[in-house]
């Protein structure tokens, strides 16, 4: 019997030459026709499957005979001859009977037909008989291969003609895929145009929902890509490549683009994501168990140009179900697959990229503008407090205009931080964490943080606030996450000098009035400035630590050194003295903003004072010659204890009877309060008095008077005329001997302390004094870079001086350029010119 290709007569890939074959009949006269008709009957058994009883050995041995008789070609060219008949004769009017005008109107002319089940039964009737003549053609050219294997090893060798097998399949393409079907009215088709727009009839059916037979279409699919254009069979020419994959993309882009139109008429940005995803997911899984791997990149193409490139703009609208609703709405699984899909076609992400920056920066705004409309007199959780047992609602409290402020920068800060972490989470949950939508999402964070003018006194105020109490109470993780939330803002910030001169301002507040909730976090807080800004953004800060904790140890050696002296006088006034360097701290805590030149003013100190600090003076001086002490009032407390006399005519009562009492007051209260001590009862003292004796800075004074006078609680002067207005001018002030309370311990609140926040005015005071300072610093920088580089060209300067000076703040071009013209005049620098024209300064002090 015939064994298949590579049966077993072939070993180690050798021919081996049959028996000798008998001679030809007596009386023959053509030996090859002889063999010939041999063979030619065995190619009809075979093809028509009767190849049961045939010999390969005796079939091969005729074919191995004509080869040596030197007839191969003549055998070729007959074998050829055989195939072309047979299929004109056996294969060819099957497959015409299965072309029918129905399916060559249903296929070929598009022609509506609403019977789905009857156009896919007719197209499976054709695809089965091209199907099942491309198979029995295959097996028995691989069987008639089989047995001329001699004519394709040895006669064809070498020879240009392509081997017997290649040649009989060929056939297949040529005779039966490439014949013509000509219509009654005259129009003529292609077989191959019928198969393959009946292919692409079957897989529009599959899209559109209905079910076909796979295993068929891969069958004919497969036919395809084992057919070349020609016998040479070059790589890249299967005829599924050729001729079949444009139409089917062509269609298929058809398909789609229609199918884009309906998306956009009837759904929303949520429904043509996740269809968009599952086409792409159809279309991976058709390529694999229908079509051909081959066209799996091509057609995820066709999908990803319609439905996302096309449809992209439509869904990304700023409003309605576009991506913006998708992430006021955090629906975190439409934004990955908007993702995933934005991520197919375009590498940067720039559309979605764009989309979420403008967001960002949007819902920043809206951030701000929900901070003006915000109304923070009143405390604000009180609106929260619910009635119990049908009491009337507690009156909210009232705050003060310092209060308020950080109350603003509080609920500023946590807007902010919550906007964040909302993006946070999707960029790791619905982004992959990618470093491109991280990139974006930062600048835009930065871009509207910086935005607001307050954001560098804002960040400031939340780290006070938790520093001060916020940290009250909370695990050493909790404590963590604030630090870590101060951080992540103060790394947006773009003008961090801004920063410092506030958080300087707040630390000092906290240090010097004992505020701070743990020296252990703040010192914490200023390690990881200096991690992320450097030692140079925290030098004053540690140098304010130092001059704590130095001040400490030094009241402590003044109290030995007086203990030391003798006998404890009991009225001895206790001192806590912090001597502050002045580089370290604000100019307004140093006093030096009291006087228009910048100098403190001279206080009138008690004489008691005054004899104290001379002692201390005298102390500090043993080992420390040369320096200079200035005694601050304005940051300083005192801790005075008094007493109130029994009012007259009073019999019951606390007014009945002395009352003893220990204010807390602030340095210059206790020096208006002492000047009370000898004053008769029904005597006043005026403002310009009081100002007189003290010489108290005046904006001082009102507050020292206002908080003593004003405030209810804390009224220990009485004053004229009375009222809730701030002290001023022209009011007299006296003792106010029926003051009473009922702690012993009374803290009397600085009105300076608790209301002093900054008017417009002010804040452009404030800014002024930090260009001075930019100044300052750009002349340092340009100093510095042109010492160590002596010569340096224009552009490449201010890029320099740029990236030094960013850590700090992001100067202005036009400022580096004022300051290198000021450091030319005052003659550090001077200008000069290279040999191809380029300005360039030279370095001369």
């Amino acid at each position: 019997m015939i064994s298949g290709r590579g049966g077993s007569m072939m070993r180690g890939g050798r021919i081996r030459p049959p028996r000798r074959a008998p001679l030809a009949p007596p009386g023959t006269v053509d030996e090859f026709e002889h063999c010939w008709e041999k063979l030619r009957d065995a190619l009809r058994d075979i093809h028509m499957r009767n190849a049961g009883d045939l010999s390969f050995e005796q079939l091969y041995r005729y074919s191995y005979k004509i080869v040596l008789r030197k007839a191969g070609q003549k055998l070729y060219d007959r074998v050829k001859e055989f195939e072309e008949k047979w299929f004109a004769d056996q294969v060819l009017p099957p497959i015409w009977a299965l072309i029918t005008p129905n399916l060559v109107s249903l296929t070929l002319e598009q022609a509506p037909d609403e019977n789905v089940m009857e156009r896919r039964a007719m197209g499976e009737k054709f695809l089965k008989g091209i199907r099942s003549s491309w198979v029995n053609h295959d097996l028995s050219m691989n069987m008639i291969a089989d047995i001329l294997m001699y004519l394709e090893r040895g006669n064809l060798k070498g020879n240009e003609r392509p081997t017997i097998y290649t040649a009989a399949i060929g056939l297949f393409r040529d005779h039966i895929l490439r014949n013509t079907v000509v219509e009654q009215n005259g129009s003529t088709h292609l077989v191959f145009e019928i198969l393959t727009t009946t292919i692409i009839d079957h897989i529009n059916m599959e899209r559109t929902g209905d079910a076909i037979d796979k295993a068929l279409l891969r069958n004919c699919t497969s036919m395809l890509e084992y057919l070349f254009e020609t016998d040479d069979e070059c790589d890249g020419e299967q005829l599924y490549l050729t001729s079949f994959e444009p139409t089917f993309l062509q269609r298929s882009e058809d398909f789609y683009r229609a199918e884009a139109a309906m998306l956009v008429r009837n759904n929303d940005a949520s429904t043509w994501l996740r269809h968009t995803q599952r086409r792409l997911n159809e279309e991976a899984t058709r390529c694999r168990t229908t079509l051909s791997p081959l066209s799996l990149r091509k057609i995820s193409e066709v999908i990803e140009r319609e439905l996302i490139v096309n449809l992209t703009d439509e869904f990304f609208t700023p409003d309605g179900s576009g991506v913006n609703a998708m992430i006021d709405n955090d629906r975190f699984e439409d934004l990955t697959i908007l993702y995933q899909l934005i991520s197919l076609v375009d590498t940067n992400k720039s559309v979605l990229r764009n989309a979420l920056s403008s967001r960002v920066i949007k819902l920043g705004k809206e951030i701000e503008q929900a901070l003006q409309n915000t109304d923070f007199s009143v405390a604000q959780q009180a609106d929260a407090e619910q009635p119990v047992d049908g009491t009337e609602k507690p009156k909210p409290k009232s705050l003060n205009a310092a209060a308020q402020l950080t109350a603003a920068a509080i609920k500023w800060v946590d807007d902010v931080l919550l906007l964040k972490d909302k993006f946070d989470r999707l960029w790791s949950t619905c982004f992959s964490e990618d470093f491109v939508m991280q990139t974006a999402l930062t600048r835009s964070f930065s871009e509207f943080i910086n935005s607001f003018g307050r954001s560098a006194e804002f960040v400031s105020l939340f780290i006070d606030d938790n520093l001060k109490r916020g940290i009250r109470g909370k695990t050493e993780d909790e404590v963590d996450a604030v630090l870590e939330k101060a951080i992540t803002l103060l790394r947006y910030l773009g003008d961090k000098f801004k920063f410092e001169q506030y958080y300087q301002k707040h630390l000092a507040r906290r240090l010097l009035h004992d505020k701070s909730e743990s020296e252990e976090v703040e010192q914490e807080m200023i390690s990881r400035m200096k991690r992320e800004l450097g030692n140079n953004f925290t030098q004053k800060f540690e140098g304010m630590f130092r001059d704590m904790r130095t001040s400490k140890e030094t009241s402590e050696q003044y109290r030995d050194h007086i203990r030391g002296l003798g006998e404890v006088d009991e009225k001895r006034i206790e001192l806590s003295i912090r001597v502050l360097a002045g580089n370290n701290w604000p100019k307004e805590v140093m006093g030096r903003t009291a006087l228009p030149d910048g100098q403190s003013a001279k206080i009138h100190w008690p004489r008691d004072i005054q004899g104290l600090q001379d002692s201390f003076f005298k102390f500090y001086t043993r080992s420390r010659n040369g320096r200079v002490l200035t005694w601050l009032g304005g940051p300083g407390t005192a801790d005075i204890k008094c007493v109130f006399p029994k009012i007259a005519g009073k019999t019951s009562g606390p007014l009945s009877r002395e009352r003893r009492y220990e204010l807390n007051v602030s340095t210059y209260g206790m020096v208006v309060l002492l000047l009370f001590n000898d004053l008769a009862e029904d005597e006043w003292l005026s403002f310009e008095e009081i100002q007189g004796q003290t010489n108290i800075p005046q904006v001082e004074l009102i507050n020292v008077l206002t908080s003593l006078s004003v405030i209810k609680t804390y009224r220990v002067l009485m004053k004229e005329p009375q009222s809730k207005a701030a002290a001023k001018p022209g009011d007299r002030f006296t003792f106010n001997r029926e003051f009473m309370s009922k702690a012993i311990k009374i803290k009397v609140p600085s009105v300076n302390a608790a209301n002093k926040v900054e008017t417009e005015e002010e804040r452009k005071v404030t800014e002024m004094k930090n260009d001075e300072t930019r100044n300052f610093v750009t002349d340092a920088a340009l100093v510095r870079i042109m010492k160590q580089r002596k010569e340096l060209a224009h552009t490449q300067l201010i890029n320099e001086v740029i990236q030094v000076l960013a850590s700090r703040f992001k100067p202005d071009i036009a400022l580096i350029k004022r300051r290198i013209e000021t450091l030319i005049t005052r003659e550090y620098l001077d200008r000069a010119e290279l040999a191809d024209g380029t300005p360039t300064y030279l370095y001369v002090a």
